[in-house]
């Protein structure tokens, strides 16, 4: 069975534009990286579970906070590996500095023998949808669009 992600995309209206919320991944790994490695708020979820269910708990686990709305479906994007990106686009005028992600734990540096705490989420903010396309992960970026060319409809 291939693995499945569920996701969301944060969006509100401002006075410049369209802004989208997006998260940058913490961690050892992308600590020197930012453009093209940000991402929606999404994680893993099992078959017989429900995407926007699921969507919505991962949203919590990486911002410790619940989210409300109409969730607009999105269309999948499927990864060079195979696994799918369900998401669900909502507005809501997130408060990135209320975010406090959960965290994971891995030895590091590695064959050292010392587990080190990272939070799954380090930094989240709020871009206009030029930088969004530049910031986001480029296999999240159809999701961008279609809700951009959606909202402007």
């Amino acid at each position: 069975m291939k693995k499945q992600s569920a996701g969301i995309l944060v969006f509100r209206y401002a006075a410049t534009g369209i802004g989208f919320c997006l998260g940058h991944p913490g961690g050892p790994f992308y600590s020197k990286k930012d453009d093209g490695y940000w991402t929606i708020f999404k994680g893993e979820f099992d078959s017989g579970e429900d995407g926007l269910e699921a969507a919505k708990r991962e949203f919590t686990e990486e911002t410790g906070l619940e989210i409300n709305g109409t969730f607009t479906p999105l269309s999948p994007v499927t990864l060079k590996s195979g696994k799918i990106i369900y998401a669900w686009a909502v507005e809501n005028n997130l408060e990135t500095e209320r975010v406090k992600s959960n965290s994971f734990s891995i030895e590091w540096p590695p064959r050292s023998g010392k587990m080190e705490s990272y939070p799954e989420i380090d930094k989240v903010s709020w871009f206009d949808f030029s930088t969004a396309c530049i910031k986001i992960h480029p296999s999240q970026l159809p999701l961008l669009k279609e809700i951009s060319s959606r909202l402007k409809q």
